[in-house]
């Protein structure tokens, strides 16, 4: 794959911003059954590693903004 090739990123920042930030309790309930769901993922499946990756992509952005909203940030 060349320097040129274009692609979509997994997260855009000005297209993918939260609307709501959950409560910290929420989303990190939410994290935990998303890791449960993807843990039994075939590494081997192309289709099941890309919906993982994209769950625990949005799962973790969540918590991590639950985390900033609980401190403060």
């Amino acid at each position: 794959m060349s320097d040129t090739t274009s692609y979509t990123p997994l997260h855009d920042p000005e297209r993918d911003t939260l609307r709501y930030v959950s409560p910290l309790d929420q989303a990190l309930r939410h994290a935990r059954e998303v890791l449960a769901e993807k843990a039994t993922a075939n590494i081997h499946n192309h289709d099941e590693m890309l919906r993982a990756a994209v769950g625990l992509d949005m799962r973790l952005r969540q918590l991590v903004a639950a985390l900033d909203k609980e401190a403060g940030r």
